[in-house]
């Protein structure tokens, strides 16, 4: 063993492309594993039958007999990322209105599966996806269960629920008539095996159809996440208990009103009382960057998004991005900007739990390359560490989503959803833009940078 340890340690990733074994010994990485303490340095993790058995380093732990070598030397080893507000039903197209209709019957067998596999080969193991048809939801999260298609581990919403559906996005977006519909509706999602309600609009609801709402989901078990685009959104969703914040909202606004920041800090002084931590998922990265990519589009010409979509499909999108700071979406970022640090800040302060997520999907926002965007943004903009960028991308949507018991950190008896990096994220985290290891499940998506098309 220790010949062929040695082997795979001379000659690295680039010649083991072959691997697919159920048995796979990471070795010689430093490990990163999600909890937050001090990495841990020339690490070994053992994979067997889709989990992670033991952890260790090249002193403690020799590899057994039939586990297949991967060298991790040089790179930095971790949890497989979540991407926490991703929308599959969606791959950049600066136009809502043309896509919902030109696309509507392209989203399960084109669409979100591309999506899908985009955002797998960028390092993210497991996502939130919030907001899209319920027939193609359920269609696309069970092949990716069975293995038909690859993809990220879904936790899904389905339809959004809010007060009345905007003119032609009924088939997504469910507006309610009533308690007895709001249950019914919420219902409806439950069994058909969707994981989170997207609540929306919930202030122009009547007190009572959204605390139903919230009421129904987690007597079925589900999470429920809601927008915070206005303080009486942000109002009523305290008050009736939302467990996720989605957004920085309030436009143009420069900062959270007084009371608002008092209410959340009442909130989190429940903690465990009220359910657990109060968690908030920003997306602040594409507006900060959007007057970047005005001055510089050329990542919009990165093809890592052309990825299972059809070439009519791409030329449509890259025609929608042709006069990017010309578009009407985008008009009010600007000066949104501004805002953003501050934001940051005040729910910084009121102690909410942040969550990585980015809007993935929305014009400009390819699934490539969506969640390391906003790691980097919390890094180099916001004063957010490293470590607790990583947390927020591994080990708190696994608690948030109450699946920390197999999911969120590299460590013993955990689902094997496994990354690495060649060098140090820690220091420089826009590594991240280049996952070179990508593990779901115990099985091998990327290897030496490059995609084992036969695992797609």
């Amino acid at each position: 063993m220790l010949a062929k340890a040695l082997f795979y340690t001379l000659f690295p990733l680039m010649f083991i492309t072959h691997v697919s074994a159920q048995q796979t010994a990471l070795v010689g990485g430093r490990l990163i594993d999600g909890f937050g303490h001090q990495p841990i340095s020339n690490s070994v993790v053992l994979v067997k039958d889709g989990r992670v058995v033991q952890v260790g380093t090249v002193e403690t732990l020799a590899v057994p007999e039939g586990f297949e070598v991967v060298s991790t030397e040089g790179m930095d080893v971790l949890p497989g990322l979540w991407e926490n507000h991703a929308h599959l039903m969606l791959n950049g197209h600066a136009d809502y209105v043309h896509w919902d209709v030109a696309y509507v019957d392209r989203l399960a067998d084109e669409i979100m599966p591309a999506s899908a596999a985009q955002l797998l080969l960028a390092g993210v193991t497991s996502a939130r996806d919030l907001g899209a048809p319920l027939d193609a939801t359920v269609s696309v999260k069970s092949r990716i269960e069975s293995g038909e298609i690859p993809g990220p581990h879904l936790y899904v919403s389905g339809p959004f629920i809010q007060h009345k559906a905007y003119p032609g996005t009924e088939k997504f977006r469910w507006g309610i008539d009533g308690v007895r519909d709001a249950k019914r509706k919420v219902n409806k999602l439950a069994d058909a095996g969707m994981d989170i309600v997207k609540l929306i609009d919930q202030d122009k609801m009547t007190l009572e159809e959204a605390q139903a709402i919230v009421d129904e989901a987690h007597k079925r078990g589900m999470k429920v996440v809601a927008h915070s685009h206005r303080p009486d959104e942000i109002r009523r969703g305290l008050e009736i208990g939302v467990d996720n914040f989605e957004h920085t909202g309030l436009t143009t606004a420069p900062a959270y009103p007084d009371d608002v920041i008092e209410l959340l800090k009442e909130r989190t002084a429940t903690g465990r009382v009220a359910g657990g931590p109060l968690f908030w998922t920003p997306t602040v990265e594409g507006l900060w960057n959007y007057q970047l990519t005005v001055a510089n589009p050329e990542r919009l010409d990165n093809t890592c998004w052309h990825r299972g979509l059809k070439d009519d499909t791409i030329a449509d999108i890259k025609g929608s991005l042709k006069n990017v700071g010309q578009l009407d979406y985008m008009q009010l970022t600007p000066l949104r900007k501004s805002t953003l640090k501050n934001k940051i800040a005040q729910l910084k302060e009121t102690g909410v739990v942040f969550l990585v997520g980015t809007d993935s999907g929305i014009p400009t926002k390819f699934h490539c390359q969506s969640t390391w965007n906003e790691m980097a943004i919390w890094v180099e903009e916001m004063n957010i560490s490293a470590m607790d960028t990583i947390r927020a991308a591994t080990y708190w949507p696994a608690v948030m989503m109450g699946v920390n018991k197999d999911s969120g950190t590299v460590s013993k008896g955990k689902v094997a959803d496994i990354i690495a990096v060649k060098g140090d994220v820690l220091r420089y985290i826009n590594l991240l833009q280049h996952v070179d290891f990508v593990m779901k499940n115990g099985k091998i998506y990327k290897i030496s940078g490059q995609a084992v098309e036969k695992n797609l």
